[in-house]
């Protein structure tokens, strides 16, 4: 007879769910050489949080399609974003919040990224 599962440890049973990131469209800028215009979706279940990031050298712009997100980025206060608002990350920002406010209704985001050639898309923060 098979064993048992092992019940959830308090760990595994307070972490929260991850956003995902799937990108829509990555083209080259034609006229802006090195740099390529990168657009994604980012899917936030219910309750999710993303591990603190930074975006490299990217301009990033963020609109929210559903749902409510709260955000910080470093040396600026948490806000919250609802359907059709919108903001912008600076290159080399630090990303220390983002989560769906809500543990029953998903959130989405479209991203747009303008990055250097090649470079990663997002950087998560070591963990602690």
């Amino acid at each position: 007879m098979p064993a048992a599962p092992a019940p959830p440890t308090a760990t595994a049973a307070s972490q929260r769910p991850s956003e995902t990131l799937s990108p829509v469209l990555e083209r080259p800028l034609p006229n802006v050489k090195g740099k390529t215009f990168t657009s994604a979706i980012v899917d936030f279940p219910p309750n999710a949080r993303a591990v603190a990031h930074r975006h490299g050298a990217a301009f990033v712009y963020a609109y929210v399609l559903e749902g409510t997100v709260r955000s910080q980025l470093a040396g600026e206060p948490v806000r919250t974003y609802h359907q059709g608002q919108n903001w912008v990350e600076q290159p080399g920002a630090h990303h220390l919040l983002t989560e769906n406010t809500s543990r029953t209704k998903a959130a989405k985001l479209l991203v747009i990224f303008i990055s250097n050639t090649g470079d990663k898309l997002k950087i998560e923060d070591p963990p602690t």
